[in-house]
């Protein structure tokens, strides 16, 4: 999504996708790249089915055969990284059933940027390095604009500066580096290295495990605000339940926070609702712009597309349409992408490649699934799928114990020999923690551009290993979890 974001803002001068959801299913073709929607988006899959319906095609580009490939007109196996050689600039922006669109990898995951979570922008998808947008959100904020910050690092860069010294203290909200980034060697190294971690999470993920200070905050059914979906539609979530014990919401303890550090002056919102409020104001004028979308509407309408300039107006479900863009001169501008070999070349040693994903039972880092008994027992540890063509070259069977070896780390675990994957590639799910993350294995070389870290292609060898001489133990030991386990034994459960 990071890649997308980047290709979107410089292409199109807007980070969005073009058009809602529902345009999918009046599309004569759809062509899927990156994206295992049937079981990470099936919300999605719901109008790709609308569209097959209708007599729409699809083509699927990926190493592994997904669920939703095996529904596919065309199939196209790439290898890992070569995407780019594939892309056909088409001109279909800009009416019902034309754009392109980005899956979102988390929710919120396009709120959070336009709402100014984003490292080099402000409210209102403003540029940070622009002063005249840095003048008009400081004035929103009561500070003078040279308080405000300069373009900050992103998550892989955190770590390499910490490891450099630059960065000493750290504050992360939700958020599992450990598991997700790349190299979890080096990451856990930069963790280490802090001189003061604070943390606020829900559970006590593996990361907050390093933190000095633990603050227990709320999950989305225990607090109210907005988010945006990955269409682009701005949606109100309403609070359930109350966080439990001594939990609280995250926004009381970040405000709470302020306070204690002499800014609350700063940080003086009732309820999230003056939050918003905020946050519609910052983002007038902005191509991200909410003024027009009240709290009230937002309830009334079950959801409104920004950008949405003034009270009445309808909203923008899909982008484009008057055939203008958002640079300056009105155009889109067509970017040129060098395709580069991987910063983790094949060679004789590590003659295979290593792509990482998501399985259905699980979510990002496993915080929260790898806590519900039925998702541990439909999935319960990564399992290393690999093509019966290279299992036999190495004398593999379904379900034989296998180390996987790369530049950095080794993994072992089990196998799962099929026929949807390509038989120079290996996959491997990155939901666990400890000697069972797939994230071992990755190298955090990052897109120039993008700055995301290079996940899906990594440099590898295997070999058949015996399984642990004490196999439950094992799995106790790292996951507090074994095979026929009642729920009040699992360990952390």
């Amino acid at each position: 999504m990071v890649a997308a974001v980047t290709a979107y803002k410089l292409t199109f001068g807007i980070d969005r996708a073009t058009n809602p959801w529902p345009d999918l299913a009046a599309a004569d073709v759809i062509l899927i790249a990156g994206s295992n929607t049937a079981e990470c988006a099936p919300i999605t899959t719901h109008y790709l089915w609308q569209c097959r319906e209708r007599g729409g095609r699809l083509i699927v580009v990926d190493p592994r055969m997904t669920p939703i490939s095996r529904n596919a007109d065309l199939f196209l196996p790439v290898r890992p990284g070569t995407d780019l050689a594939l892309f056909l600039a088409t001109g279909n922006v800009g009416r019902e059933g034309a754009g392109c669109m980005m899956i979102t990898g988390q929710g919120n995951g396009q709120g959070g940027r336009e709402h100014g979570q984003k490292a080099d922008q402000l409210p209102g998808m403003r540029s940070i390095t622009d002063p005249e947008h840095r003048k008009y959100v400081a004035g929103v904020w009561g500070v003078p604009p040279e308080s405000l910050p300069g373009p900050g690092l992103s998550a892989a860069e955190i770590m390499e500066a910490i490891h450099r010294g630059e960065i000493k203290a750290l504050f992360s909200m939700c958020f599992n580096p450990l598991v997700s980034l790349p190299d979890a060697t080096f990451t856990r190294e930069a963790l280490s290295k802090l001189e003061f971690f604070a943390v606020i999470d829900f559970f006590l993920s593996e990361t907050a495990h390093h933190a000095d200070l633990v603050f227990c905050g709320s999950m989305h059914e225990e607090d109210e605000g907005v988010v945006c979906s990955a269409e682009g539609r701005v949606q109100k979530i309403n609070k359930a339940v109350n966080p439990p014990g001594d939990a609280r919401s995250d926004a009381l303890i970040i405000c709470d926070l302020a306070a204690r550090l002499g800014k609350g002056q700063y940080f003086a919102y009732p309820s999230t609702r003056e939050i918003y409020e905020e946050l519609r104001i910052a983002s007038k004028g902005g191509i991200a712009d909410y003024y027009g979308i009240t709290w009230e509407r937002i309830e009334d309408e079950l959801g409104v597309f920004w950008p949405c300039p003034e009270i009445g107006h309808p909203g923008t479900p899909r982008l484009f349409e008057n055939g203008r863009f958002y640079h300056a001169d009105g155009k889109a501008h067509l970017q040129a992408a060098e395709w580069r070999e991987s910063g983790d070349p094949l060679d004789a040693s590590f003659p295979l490649l290593l792509t990482t994903g998501r399985v259905v039972s699980h979510y990002l880092s496993g915080t929260q699934t790898r806590r519900i008994g039925p998702l541990v027992e439909q999935y319960p540890e990564p399992r290393i799928e690999l093509h019966p063509r290279l299992a036999e070259e190495h004398g593999i069977a379904n379900g034989d114990w296998v180390r996987i070896t790369t530049r950095r780390a080794a993994l072992v675990a089990q196998t799962m020999v099929v026929k949807t994957i390509r038989p120079d590639t290996i996959f491997i799910p990155y939901h666990w923690p400890g000697r069972r993350s797939a994230n071992l294995l990755t190298h955090r070389t990052l897109d120039p551009r993008s700055k995301i870290p290079e996940f899906k292609v990594s440099a590898c060898r295997i070999e058949k290993v015996p399984p642990p001489a004490d196999l439950d133990a094992w799995r106790l030991e790292e996951t507090g979890w074994v095979p026929g386990a009642k729920a009040a034994d699992r360990r952390g459960a």
